[in-house]
């Protein structure tokens, strides 16, 4: 964009929910009790994992691992926002913004690997019932969560690497309440037709691969269990896939939503509206959904709070 003030931007401001004072006072305690209650349900659940011996499985070990990426997902996000609703303070940094973005990104990316992993668990349960011990071994469910973390950050250092890079041209206030990168990209005047293959590429290898081997696997589930012959075994099959087929449809949904919407019914209030019920809502829901039909994990759960070892039927 010549012509341009061209400048070298230092900091952003967070426009954020802008509303009355006493409004903002009202969405700080709103979203730190929701805050405190997301930190509290995964903290839950990573402990309940790791000091009951009867849930040392893959599928546990997947869920604890989603558990501390929601952790720091809204720990990235939430704490700038209570910041600017109690003390109004809407500046981050040139720095800290990139370091808020890359985050975010690391974490939405490792989310998506994370689920096609635990949809692959999924698959070898249902459809290798007899080699699920022999395939999805302790082994192999490490190397899943720690390629789903580490391909995650790899690709997101590209992407933050090439956005950090750009110049800025005019204001410097960012429509959002945290740093994404739509909004950063509408104030550069770089040209960002190779950063932007690059991220086409990226998102490629990180999003949509991942997509397609979770529907493959759900894919050869359905087979599956259409193939058992009484109506209860379908059920019970079905029931042990449910929960992560709910994560993943909200996961997906919320993302299309957000990010592919058509430009021409694209509203920047409207998007800022559903990334803040997407922010919070996810991490609510997927602890819940994981956990509230599993009988075996409420009674874990209890001996670890100190409850007793039944539970109410």
């Amino acid at each position: 964009m010549r012509g341009e003030n061209v400048t070298k931007v230092s900091a952003f401001i967070l426009l954020g929910f802008p509303t009355a004072p006493r409004l903002q006072y009202v969405l700080f305690l709103i979203f730190l009790l929701t805050y405190l209650f997301v930190l509290l349900e995964n903290l839950a659940i990573i402990l309940t994992v790791w000091s009951s011996t009867s849930l040392h499985r893959p599928m546990y070990y997947f869920l604890s691992s989603l558990s501390s990426l929601e952790i720091f997902y809204v720990s990235d996000i939430i704490p700038k926002m209570l910041d600017g609703f109690l003390l109004q303070r809407k500046r981050i940094s040139f720095v800290g913004c990139m370091t808020q973005l890359y985050f975010f990104l690391s974490l939405v990316c490792s989310e998506c690997v994370l689920l096609a992993s635990m949809a692959y668990d999924r698959y070898v349960a249902i459809c290798h019932p007899l080699r699920y011990h022999v395939i999805m071994t302790t082994v192999l469910c490490v190397q899943l969560i720690i390629f789903s973390f580490g391909s995650a950050f790899t690709v997101s250092t590209i992407k933050v690497c090439f956005i950090s890079r750009a110049t800025f041209c005019g204001s410097n206030v960012l429509n959002h309440f945290f740093c994404d990168i739509s909004p950063i990209l509408k104030l550069a005047c770089t040209d960002f037709s190779t950063a932007e293959l690059v991220d086409f590429i990226l998102a490629i290898v990180i999003l949509v691969f991942p997509l397609v081997a979770t529907v493959l696997s759900y894919g050869h589930i359905t087979l599956a269990v259409l193939r058992i012959p009484s109506g209860t075994g379908r059920w019970r099959a079905f029931s042990t896939c449910a929960s992560h087929l709910t994560v993943v449809t909200m996961f997906y949904v919320a993302m299309i939503f957000i990010y592919v919407r058509p430009q021409a019914i694209d509203s920047r209030s409207s998007n800022k509206f559903i990334s803040a019920v997407y922010t919070v809502l996810t991490p609510i829901m997927n602890p819940l959904i994981y956990c509230l039909r599993n009988t075996e994990f409420k009674e874990a759960l209890k001996k670890t709070l100190g409850f007793g070892s039944t539970i109410d039927k």
